[in-house]
């Protein structure tokens, strides 16, 4: 079996939704020049090389339907190298590479670039999460859905709006965190202090520069020229946070502050196998030691990573404490909360250089742009493992461990 390496990693900058420099950016555009980049990055690597591409998109249609990865690679005039497109919502792109790494781990393939792409701006009607009455009725039987849990800061919630027996696949994200700051007794303040945190080191990652290498810049059709993150703000405290309304619930915990703002981007990575690297000259960054997912009720999504990342440390022979950094999406600072408990984590472990509770979260690019900061943090702080946990929308989560090589 081979060894599946990344040799390249890029992002765009993070566009804040409706009203960033990326607003006007056609989500295939966005993408394809994602892409170009990471190939780009990887020196002698020419798109003849490339075996195929897998695009993570978490809401495919209108500008991101009709296969947006195939539509990416005719672009950029490779109509020799296929594309198929992935939806495992925020797991999309993570989905991604593992699907890359796993064509080349079997010999499938040599060369597979993985990428994910969101624009929330440009979503059209079309979109899986746009058309109001289409979902299936077995989801609204009426009646009551309780679930409990045991152990310290134990809880319970029920549905507020009664709607079923079942579980309930399309409950919005954000009741689920509600429901889950409730079953295990997260309040506003542990809320607020972590997303203070997430904005604070993101802020500092930001003046030292960190993301700087990770960018590429993207060319709107307005003649602007997007190099930097939109959505971080300065001056963000756990007291200015605690001065805005909760969203979803009247009487809910989670708030604008505390949870990632909508947002619009892309990021790739080229996965090959080590031994073509090696053969091709081309310089490994990290190896991808395992992956796995895993899954659990949608209605309370937040600790549904922890049985994808145990399964990747056993894959990988390792445990949590051999992990030198973390890293992870932040839909809600109640999910990653919800996580670390139940994984025994110190959330002080979790993303040391900031997340996208400050960053912002383009679903289908979400696992990419992780990988990309993951790769960035075990350089810049000289480490050598990394794990990367994101949990998505439907009760999905998804983990992957990396090992620098370079």
């Amino acid at each position: 079996m081979h060894h599946a390496v990344i040799t390249s990693a890029v992002r765009t900058p993070i566009g804040r939704a409706h009203k960033g420099v990326l607003a006007s950016v056609r989500p295939d555009d966005l993408l394809a020049r994602t892409v170009a980049e990471a190939l780009l990055r990887t020196p002698g690597l020419e798109p003849a090389h490339v075996d195929d591409l897998v695009v993570g998109c978490a809401l495919p249609g209108g500008e991101q339907g009709f296969n947006i990865a195939r539509i990416a690679a005719v672009l950029l005039g490779w109509d020799h190298v296929p594309g198929v497109t992935v939806n495992r919502f925020c797991t999309s792109s993570l989905q991604a590479i593992r699907m890359a790494a796993q064509a080349v781990r079997c010999g499938d393939a040599d060369v597979v670039v993985a990428a994910g792409v969101e624009s929330q701006t440009r979503l059209a009607h079309g979109s899986s999460d746009t058309w109001p009455g289409t979902e299936n009725p077995a989801f609204r039987i009426a009646g009551l859905r309780t679930l409990e849990r045991s152990g310290p800061g134990a809880g319970a919630w029920t549905d507020p709006r009664e709607q079923g027996a079942v579980p309930d696949p399309y409950i919005p994200v954000g009741l689920a965190a509600e429901n889950t700051a409730d079953l295990y007794g997260i309040t506003r303040t542990d809320m607020d202090a972590y997303a203070a945190r997430s904005h604070q080191l993101t802020q500092a990652a930001l003046t030292a520069g960190f993301h700087f290498g990770d960018i590429v810049p993207i060319k709107a059709p307005d003649g602007r020229t997007a190099t930097a993150d939109d959505c971080p703000r300065t001056g963000v405290t756990e007291q200015s946070l605690a001065a805005l309304p909760p969203r979803f619930r009247p009487d809910g915990r989670v708030t604008a502050g505390n949870s990632a703002p909508l947002s619009d981007g892309a990021a790739a990575v080229v996965v090959m196998s080590e031994d073509y690297a090696r053969a091709h000259g081309h310089t490994p960054l990290a190896r991808i030691l395992s992956t796995a997912v895993s899954a659990g009720t949608p209605e309370t999504e937040g600790p549904v990573p922890v049985g994808a990342t145990q399964d990747a440390l056993t894959r990988a022979g390792l445990s949590l404490t051999d992990v030198d950094t973390v890293v992870g999406n932040e839909p809600f600072a109640a999910q990653i909360l919800a996580y670390c408990a139940e994984l025994g984590l110190d959330p002080e472990r979790m993303n040391p250089h900031g997340g996208s509770i400050a960053l912002g979260e383009p679903y289908g690019a979400a696992g990419a742009r992780l990988t990309t900061t993951a790769l960035t943090t075990l350089r810049h702080d000289d480490l050598t493992t990394a794990l990367i946990s994101v949990v998505a929308a439907g009760g999905q989560g998804m983990a992957m461990l990396l090992e620098r090589t370079s």
